[in-house]
């Protein structure tokens, strides 16, 4: 076994070990969440990754994104997230994909052939149309809800999209979602922390991010932590590797 992952396979075992550099992740989002996500997979010894994300590096991600670096700046957030796994674990054969998420580009996503998706994304039109499509494919789902305006790490939680609450963008998915007939029984990560109603209302129009982006209207801008964003993400990677480690033991075999 690769010395760089021994102690993975001292925790999962070498067949859990084996299952890790075997399999294959998509990631679509590379910010705040997305970021972290990568990062723990990359140091899991995932054999290989889909990155997706269309936007470029600023300055206004750098308190809270871990590809957001004075010498980064301006370089796309997928070839940033290449480059920094080729660091990490050279043998992890990483397809950086340029994409914003539409109904059109996520058909090229899923073409990739990947055992499992973790959706990180923040604009809510993109979101709803790749958790559809990922639930109608049968790949297993990890999706991120709101971890901005939260300060409270004790209030992650995961569970189903249908028992996630005190989370506004939960709660318009769930309704975008029933419209379309899709389950909501997938895993996300989630804040049960209580924000004031008129941030929510910012939540529930659409993510801060857009602001940036040529598609849509101007977005307020949400606060939030390195720590809550990063927690977010990293627990994402968390159930990834336990589905993937023991895909029997979770029904996925």
């Amino acid at each position: 076994m690769d010395e760089r992952f021994s102690r993975i396979g001292l925790l999962l075992g070498t067949e859990g070990a084996a299952h890790l550099t075997q399999a294959s992740v998509a990631v679509a989002g590379l910010g705040a969440v997305g970021s972290y996500a990568v990062e723990a997979l990359a140091r899991a010894g995932i054999g290989r990754l889909v990155l997706c994300d269309f936007d470029i590096i600023r300055p206004s991600n750098i308190n809270r994104q871990l590809y957001a670096l004075d010498n980064t700046l301006g370089m796309r957030k997928c070839d940033a997230a290449r480059e920094r796994v080729a660091l990490i674990n050279p043998r992890c054969r990483v397809e950086a994909l340029p994409l914003f998420i539409d109904e059109r580009s996520i058909a090229e996503v899923l073409s990739r052939n990947v055992d499992l998706v973790i959706d990180a994304i923040d604009s809510l039109n993109p979101k709803t149309d790749l958790i559809a499509s990922v639930r109608q494919s049968g790949i297993p789902l990890i999706s991120s809800m709101g971890a901005a305006l939260r300060r409270d790490p004790a209030c992650v939680r995961t569970g189903p999209l249908a028992q996630v609450r005190n989370c506004p963008l939960a709660r318009v998915l769930r309704r975008r979602l029933r419209r379309r007939g899709i389950p909501l029984d997938f895993t996300c990560v989630y804040s049960t922390e209580l924000i004031t109603s008129s941030k929510s209302r910012h939540i529930e129009n659409g993510s801060p991010e857009e602001q940036y982006y040529k598609r849509g209207r101007v977005r307020s801008t949400l606060g939030s932590l390195p720590t809550i964003t990063g927690i977010f993400g990293l627990t994402a990677a968390n159930i990834a590797l336990e589905i993937l480690a023991f895909p029997r033991k979770n029904g996925f075999l």
